[in-house]
């Protein structure tokens, strides 16, 4: 059989389970790029995000009613695993870090049941994962990869077999977030030649795109694992093998500030929930809007398993992205009266956000951290005018990233 074949067989296997996600048209994106604009709703998946698919198909080719299943994740692959081992009847041992939130742990047992364990080892991925494969030598377990699989990958591609009978037919073009590289791989192998396809990652871990330049997979380290659903340091040996043909042109990565705009987007604006990986795809749209314009378009949102007790950072890092709010360090005269002559600066749509200050004795001058929100981003050039022509000195840390994770 060819993939395509092993795809749809896999698809269709997997509707005793549970039902294909939706197509959904937007129509909101749809207009503002002047495109025919489909989601994919992996975050309406059962486990809110595509990873049971692989988990299902690598699981159903080795079942047998003694197996024992074993991964290393600390999210949305450790949900897949667990589902199916309830589905199946199996048993799991999922390996997480020791500092996996308690809301990832918690849905991961809630999944699995009883038919699941959940150990926590290790302050970092890397020994999570040697503890889950040595378990796996020493109990003759099956160890199921989060995506360096070829069933995982084959199982992934059901994605792309549902989008095309969704459709009635291939899109014109498919955008499609990438970390370890399964749905990526699965649904390039799929489609082949018939779309175009744009490949998104997040900056902070841009392992595809690094893997394409040396002409092989290479470690990225060190990664930002904010967008924690993409967040891979190394491509996987065998889905970089279906995809080290792909056009570099067509891997495209963006700031994890940039993508917090669109979850708060989609939240507000849609009522969708995205996490930070979900919304890769559809952040993707205004770089290709070019090439996008009256076409067909499918963009994958891959999860929406995002914990609420982010949404502040989300918030903060949108705003800072987006240039409405600023943080700065200001050297205070320390007389009566500076306090007001600062404030007297602001303009009607400024406000303070953050506001820090330690009055020094026998010092002339103090330190403040102080955060401003705006409206609008060209209401700063007004207000850093100000402070030039009051005399202020200040230091604008807003994008300094060391300086950030400490004090703001």
């Amino acid at each position: 059989m060819s993939f395509q074949d092993d795809a749809r067989a896999g698809a269709a296997a997997m509707r005793k389970v549970f039902p294909a996600t939706p197509l959904l048209r937007n129509d909101v994106l749809s207009g503002r790029f002047g495109a025919d604009i489909w989601l994919k709703r992996e975050d309406l998946s059962p486990v809110r995000s595509y990873k049971l698919r692989g988990a299902f198909n690598a699981m159903r080719k080795v079942m047998q009613d003694d197996a024992v299943f074993v991964c290393a994740s600390a999210g949305n692959h450790a949900q897949g695993v667990a589902f199916m081992c309830k589905h199946f009847g199996v048993r799991g041992v999922i390996f997480m870090p020791v500092t996996t939130p308690q809301q990832k742990i918690m849905k991961t047992q809630m999944f699995g049941g009883d038919h699941v364990e959940v150990r926590l080892i290790g302050d970092y991925f890397d020994d999570t994962l040697a503890s889950a494969q040595a378990f796996c030598a020493q109990a003759g377990a099956h160890f199921l990869s989060p995506f360096d699989d070829q069933d995982v990958i084959e199982g992934q591609a059901s994605v792309a077999v549902e989008i095309e009978d969704q459709l009635g037919r291939p899109p014109d073009h498919i955008i499609l977030p990438v970390g370890g590289g399964g749905l990526s791989a699965g649904t390039r192998n799929f489609f082949g030649d018939r779309v175009a396809y744009t490949f998104v990652e997040p900056s902070g871990a841009p392992s595809l795109a690094k893997a394409l330049a040396a002409g092989r997979p290479i470690d990225v380290s060190p990664i930002s694992n904010f967008v924690d659903g993409a967040a891979v340091a190394t491509i996987g040996a065998r889905t970089f093998e279906r995809l080290k043909s792909a056009d570099p042109a067509d891997v495209i990565d963006i700031p994890e500030d940039r993508i917090c705009t669109t979850i708060i987007d989609m939240l507000n604006v849609e009522g969708i929930v995205l996490e930070p990986a979900g919304a890769l795809a559809i952040e993707a749209l205004g770089d290709v809007a070019h090439k996008i314009a009256g076409k067909t378009v499918v963009c994958v949102t891959s999860g929406g398993n995002f914990d609420f007790e982010r949404l502040p950072e989300v918030k903060e890092r949108a705003q800072r992205y987006s240039g409405v709010k600023k943080y700065f360090i200001l050297r205070m005269p320390q007389r009566p009266g500076a306090l007001k002559d600062f404030l007297n600066i602001l303009g009607p749509e400024d406000d303070i956000a953050r506001f820090e200050y330690l009055k020094k004795s026998a010092r002339n001058f103090g330190s403040v951290l102080i955060g401003i929100e705006t409206k609008r981003p060209e209401n700063f050039d007004r207000f850093l005018a100000e402070l030039d022509a009051g005399g202020f000195i200040y230091t604008d840390i807003t994008n300094d990233e060391t300086l950030a994770q400490f004090v703001i």
